[in-house]
């Protein structure tokens, strides 16, 4: 994850990386805040990864204030996981919703994964449902199902298929 003190929370739009705006930014945040949640102090996730914040595994496992981790999402949200996301699928730059639900999958299931997911590649291919729809293959955790994965997929997938005809 990017330094936390590398942004500012009150970042303005042209101070934002190419292709996301504030309200993106601002919107991503808003749906994955509640999803990850917010502790202070380090602890291990359901795979066992040290974890902090809401989901940060890269940064020093150590406590960090409210203000700190809520920098530190609005920070990974624009400069890594936006950028994953419209580097993987650009055509999502024209697609709000679609890109917010996307940079809250990539969030939680890393930039790699979803370069090489399904939903990207429906995506490049123009197929906007059926990208929306393969978010729901993302529900397991060292191997198991997980019930608030399942959930997390589906209010994704829903803000993805808002507005698609």
């Amino acid at each position: 994850m990017a330094d936390s003190s590398s942004s500012s929370p009150s970042m303005s739009s042209a101070a934002l990386p190419l292709g996301l705006t504030a309200a993106v930014v601002t919107a991503s945040v808003a749906f994955i805040a509640p999803w990850e949640g917010t502790r202070l102090v380090p602890y291990r996730d359901l795979a066992g990864v040290w974890t902090v914040c809401s989901g940060e595994t890269r940064v020093e496992m150590r406590r960090y204030s409210r203000a700190e981790c809520d920098t530190m999402l609005r920070t990974a949200v624009s400069e890594t996981y936006g950028q994953c996301v419209l580097k993987a699928v650009p055509g999502l730059r024209r697609r709000p919703d679609q890109l917010v639900a996307s940079i809250s999958l990539a969030y939680n299931i890393g930039c790699d994964a979803f370069e090489r997911s399904t939903a990207a590649r429906r995506f490049n291919a123009g197929d906007w449902k059926a990208g929306c729809n393969a978010f729901t293959k993302w529900v397991y955790s060292a191997g198991k199902r997980v019930q608030g994965l399942v959930n997390r997929r589906e209010a994704e997938r829903k803000l993805c298929l808002k507005g698609l005809s």
